[in-house]
């Protein structure tokens, strides 16, 4: 059920009040809800987005539940996120949601916690480490791992510096293809495992990217003693519909809209469609 609603199907009408573009590709959007209602989110969780006479899609939420209003981070690959790159400030929208379980911040604190984040997901990681940041004193040691395609394609690029220089957060990047002017790291994003020592123990696997990387991310973390308990994934890659109706989740019997975006590996790893 919906937490600004309280109807899953009906999308409440929401405000665009800031527009900022981060690559050629992606947007990010500021979304003001009626009132300045907040929308009761967890990091991880997701909304249905509705442009009027186009269509509706799932988009996962990157900014935390502590920020004023709720953020989009959009990539324009489709009819409903074509028409949100081509709209303005102050036009209206629907929005249906949260939907989903995110990660479980009051589970995950007091733990060190390993962010790794690849290309377009580090959107919905970013609500994870806003929210971290805004509540650093609850939970011990912060690693990112931080990969993209190739410096221009890197997202939040202001924010990377920041935390580049926040001695609260161990930020590790590296881009698949360097460029002349690229001062940083250079290969796929698990050549930077090899660079940090952890506390397996103690250490939470935090993972959101392209299909691809989630089986040699998932082997490092293993490779590093980290339980399959304590890697979680966010599958939201997967979403549709949201309320568990199209199918198009489904993952062996599963509807990852409903049991998820966020599992853990243990959940999921004798689920051959999952990654």
């Amino acid at each position: 059920m919906s937490a600004i609603t309280g109807n899953s199907y009906k999308p409440i009408v929401a405000t665009i009040k800031r527009i900022e573009t981060l690559t050629p590709t992606e947007k990010i959007f500021e979304i003001e809800l009626p009132n300045g209602d907040a929308l009761g989110h967890g990091p991880g969780q997701f909304v249905q987005l509705l442009v009027p006479g186009i269509g509706e899609a799932p988009i996962s939420i990157c900014s935390s539940p502590t920020d004023k209003n709720f953020e989009l981070t959009i990539r324009k690959v489709g009819d409903v996120t074509t028409a949100m790159h081509n709209i303005e400030n102050g036009a209206k929208v629907g929005i249906r949601g949260p939907f989903g379980f995110g990660f479980p911040m009051d589970k995950l604190q007091g733990n060190d916690i390993l962010v790794v984040a690849g290309g377009i997901g580090l959107a919905p990681l970013r609500s994870v480490i806003r929210y971290i940041l805004a509540k650093r004193d609850e939970f011990g040691r912060f690693i990112i791992l931080h990969g993209a395609r190739t410096p221009e394609d890197r997202l939040f690029k202001d924010e990377l510096d920041r935390w580049t220089s926040d001695s609260n957060v161990e930020l590790y990047e590296t881009v698949d293809k360097p460029t002349p002017d690229w001062k940083g790291n250079g290969g796929v994003i698990t050549t930077l495992f090899k660079q940090i020592n952890i506390n397996a123990a103690k250490t939470y696997a935090l993972i959101c990217g392209p299909p691809v990387m989630y089986k040699f991310v998932i082997l490092e973390c293993q490779s590093k003693g980290i339980a399959d308990n304590r890697i979680l994934a966010s599958l939201e890659r997967h979403m549709k519909c949201g309320l568990g109706k199209c199918g198009h989740c489904q993952i062996n019997g599963n509807y990852c809209c409903q049991q998820g975006p966020v599992f853990t590996f243990t959940q999921i790893r004798n689920l051959e469609e999952a990654l």
